[in-house]
């Protein structure tokens, strides 16, 4: 069996040696494309993190329930144009509280996760915050994000773009130097991360004006190797 083991990693070194000195013996243009666009985000999320406590679970569990129908209602009256209301991770846990050394139960507490995602404008955003502010007692982040819809659309015109440029340098490179033909040997991508700009709004800074982010510019870049 140890025969067989050493056997396999000689074999495997030996295979991994030979590749790379296949590869050292393989011309290379190596070159890097990029592509760049500004891009607004085009919508807005409201996270809402609810918790209650009680001496049984009805009751926070009640409490709960009531706090999301009120904000459900809330953002009905206000008549907002395009939203969504997501409700998720709801749980309950047994509320454990320390004593000196000692930990003892004192009730359970609710949790529950609402989430607005709205592509409306700033007059839309204010209907909503006040809407929050009438349903009862609760904080909220607010962040403006790029939908995934325009995250799938824009990397596709990304990944070109630099594809292209990446070619356009090697022609570039093998006119100058008199290389003939060249085909594509290996290509590797970088991403670049989406724009998102975050608000922290509470219950008590209301009356600052929301703001919509400007326009970020977001990069792709591609790593290829042509070979002659």
């Amino acid at each position: 069996m140890k025969k067989s083991i050493i056997t396999l990693f000689l074999i495997f070194g030996i295979s991994v040696l030979t590749l790379g000195q296949e590869n050292n013996s393989i011309p290379l243009i190596e070159v890097q494309g990029n592509a760049s666009r500004k891009i607004a985000p085009d919508q807005a999320s409201f996270n809402i993190y609810l918790s209650e406590k009680a001496i049984n679970v009805s009751t926070a569990t009640s409490v709960l329930n009531t706090k999301t129908e009120n904000l459900a209602n809330a953002l009905k009256k206000a008549k907002i144009k395009d939203y969504k209301l997501i409700a998720d991770n709801f749980s309950v846990n047994i509320n454990r509280i320390q004593k000196g050394n000692n930990w003892i139960d004192s009730g359970y507490v609710a949790r529950q996760n609402l989430q607005i995602i709205t592509t409306s404008q700033t007059d839309e955003l204010q209907k909503i915050v006040e809407a929050i502010q009438s349903a009862g007692d609760m904080v909220f982040n607010l962040q403006f994000e790029v939908s995934q819809d325009q995250q799938k659309a824009i990397e596709k015109t990304l990944i070109t773009e630099a594809l292209l440029d990446a070619q356009n340098q090697a022609q570039l490179i093998a006119e100058t130097l008199g290389i003939r033909t060249i085909r594509v040997h290996h290509v590797s991508f970088e991403g670049g991360l989406m724009p998102v700009a975050k608000f922290r709004v509470t219950a008590e800074s209301t009356d600052a004006p929301l703001l919509k982010p400007d326009g970020q510019e977001i990069t792709k870049r591609v790593f290829v190797k042509y070979t002659y």
